[in-house]
């Protein structure tokens, strides 16, 4: 049985991860994963060359033509991605399969996604956890956690779907106000799915 864990920015979800591996859970991370093969996966480098244009990657080691030659030009990446939805969406199109392949690959039965339903890939799992969070307590972390305003934070919740509605899709939720017992939670929880 594969478990999907998600939760919108600032809702803790990496933390609720990192007690899971504490426990022995190994958890695969989506975001890292798709960090780690946009770098080094030479299907993904020609596909975003394609897309984007011979500026998505520098060449090192004087013109090397080899895959392991090439470094990500983030920059020129982040600007074609922000320029539009349209562009983000063809990135998506390109690193999302690669992910889900990984994944597949990877033999982990747990997954942290904060995109798990906007992706696709809840497709993958058997149930999904979602953390949540008061929008306030949210706020408040990823202001003190990025060293950003406010207003930005607001536009990053503000692109990810809302907490209700993927409350009401998940199977299970662990609430991480900063007042509920979080390990109380989540041994509750794992005693349940455990006997699925």
């Amino acid at each position: 049985m594969k478990t999907g864990i998600t939760g919108g920015i600032g809702s803790g979800k990496s933390y609720v991860c990192r007690l899971l591996q504490k426990r022995g859970y190994e958890v695969y991370d989506c975001d890292d994963a798709a960090k780690r093969l946009i770098r080094t996966s030479p299907v993904i480098r020609r596909e975003l060359t394609d897309l984007i244009g011979p500026d998505a990657y520098f060449e090192e080691g004087g013109g090397r033509k080899d895959d392991r030659g090439y470094i990500l030009n983030k920059k020129a990446v982040a600007e074609f991605l922000l320029a539009s939805e349209e562009n983000a969406h063809a990135i998506n199109r390109i690193v999302h399969p690669a992910v889900f392949q990984d994944f597949i690959e990877s033999g982990m039965e747990w997954m942290e996604s904060a995109i798990i339903f906007e992706s696709g890939i809840y497709r993958l799992v058997d149930r999904i956890i979602v953390v949540t969070a008061p929008e306030e307590v949210r706020i408040q972390r990823v202001m003190q956690r990025d060293g950003i305003s406010r207003e930005k934070v607001l536009e990053w919740i503000g692109r990810q779907l809302p907490q209700d509605i993927v409350r009401e899709r998940a199977d299970y939720e662990i609430i991480n106000d900063g007042e509920a017992d979080l390990d109380r939670q989540l041994d509750s929880l794992l005693e349940i799915i455990n006997k699925v």
